[in-house]
């Protein structure tokens, strides 16, 4: 789902302007990205947690030539999803 999408359902929700609630989310996510970005988790109780994990150097394939080769050590962004939203989730099976 895209802001744009999201946006509409914000606006519906609590009353602001479509353009309004665009500026919401995107303050919301730029606050996020600044958040992980200084090393600091985010936590959103009831959906789950944003962190950042660091790999480190591993082996790994090229997967146009196969050759194999080092990836270098790097940080990822790791989600890890609250037991209330996996439950929720599950229920809708």
């Amino acid at each position: 789902m895209h802001v744009a999408q999201v946006a509409p359902k914000v606006s519906n929700e609590i009353g602001l302007t479509n353009k309004k609630s665009i500026e919401t989310v995107d303050n919301i996510i730029e606050i996020i990205k600044s958040t992980l970005e200084s090393g600091e988790d985010v936590l959103f109780s009831g959906f789950g947690e944003f962190s950042i994990l660091e790999k480190n150097v591993r082996k790994g394939r090229n997967p146009a030539t196969g050759n194999d080769m080092m990836l270098p050590a790097r940080k990822v962004v790791n989600f890890k999803c609250s037991g209330n939203l996996r439950e929720r989730i599950s229920r809708k099976d």
